[in-house]
């Protein structure tokens, strides 16, 4: 085992699930998943809220209570007035770390011991000193980064635990418009919260048939499941301190198990590939982005 493993953050769930099913998920987590740190809360679209919020107390004392530490996590687009004072009033609860999603949170947590989300835009080592200046303590890195941008990020910014989006699809753009709603036929104003019939995001293809993006209401992500479980002793080797798995409809406990694995060396990268494809059977792997070429392409040691 490495003298530093590597840590384990779950990262919220970015998806419409309903309570039960939120509920139980988180439970399991608690009981039976190997992570170190739990981010909770809604990322994606305020109006989805109310769904966890009556079930979000027993979920954090039953992880709290397994030894994880909790992260709430902040909205990651604000356009009004009641999103503006939600994100105000996480900054200023005193219970619990908070994941910073977009610079309005950042602003009142200013000053503050907070982590930095993987949907703010640090693209360099200067964006990363400024945030560490201001309270910044983690940063979970875009999932876009090739591996020499993250090398040279965690060069110029030292002192500042970095994390890397290493399993789920990846969210590349977040609109005040819901594509979701529009294609099933409603607006987002009167969306009868239809993200809710796709917990995994609705696969979205060109005219021609080829998977394109996934939808998840205002939230645009990839089609392919980003999986860097190949790349983790790369990433340690770079100075990366944890790992964040996003969830998906898939058995997340065997996910974590499988990175958990792969970090402490007790199990080769490709033979957890190979498992990670029966921890989530219907899913396309990718990690181009880090290897510097097309995002959707598998890059492995095999070729």
């Amino acid at each position: 085992m490495p003298a530093t493993p590597m840590k384990l953050t779950l990262g919220p769930l970015l998806y419409l699930w309903d309570t039960p099913a939120w509920r139980d998920f988180y439970f399991r987590i608690a009981d039976e998943a190997d992570v170190d740190c739990v981010v909770l809360g809604e990322v994606v679209c305020s109006k989805r809220q109310h769904f966890h919020q009556p079930v979000l107390g027993e979920v954090i004392e039953r992880l709290a209570s397994a030894g994880k530490q909790v992260r709430l996590a902040s909205l990651a687009l604000v356009t009004l007035d009641r999103e503006l004072k939600s994100s105000r009033h996480l900054a200023e609860q005193d219970d619990f770390a908070v994941e910073v999603n977009e610079l309005a949170a950042h602003g009142a947590m200013r000053g503050r011991p907070h982590a930095i989300g993987p949907l703010v835009n640090v693209y360099n080592g200067a964006t990363a000193r400024f945030l560490a200046s201001s309270g910044a303590t983690s940063i979970c890195l875009p999932p876009e980064l090739p591996a020499a941008s993250i090398k040279a990020i965690l060069r110029d910014a030292p002192g500042i635990a970095f994390e890397v989006f290493a399993f789920g699809r990846v969210p590349l753009a977040i609109s005040a418009r819901c594509a979701h709603a529009r294609i099933k036929g409603f607006t987002k104003d009167n969306c009868h919260f239809v993200c809710g019939e796709d917990p995994d995001g609705l696969p979205v293809d060109t005219l021609d048939g080829q998977s394109f993006l996934t939808l998840n209401g205002v939230q645009t992500m990839s089609s392919t499941c980003q999986s860097m479980i190949t790349d983790v002793l790369a990433l340690r080797a770079m100075g990366v301190a944890a790992l964040r798995l996003s969830p998906q409809v898939c058995d997340m406990v065997a996910v974590a198990r499988l990175f958990r694995a792969v970090a402490d060396e007790e199990l080769d990268p490709l033979e957890g590939l190979d498992h990670l494809r029966s921890a989530y059977p219907n899913a396309q792997f990718s990690n181009g982005f880090i290897h510097d070429v097309p995002g959707h392409r598998l890059v492995t040691a095999a070729g």
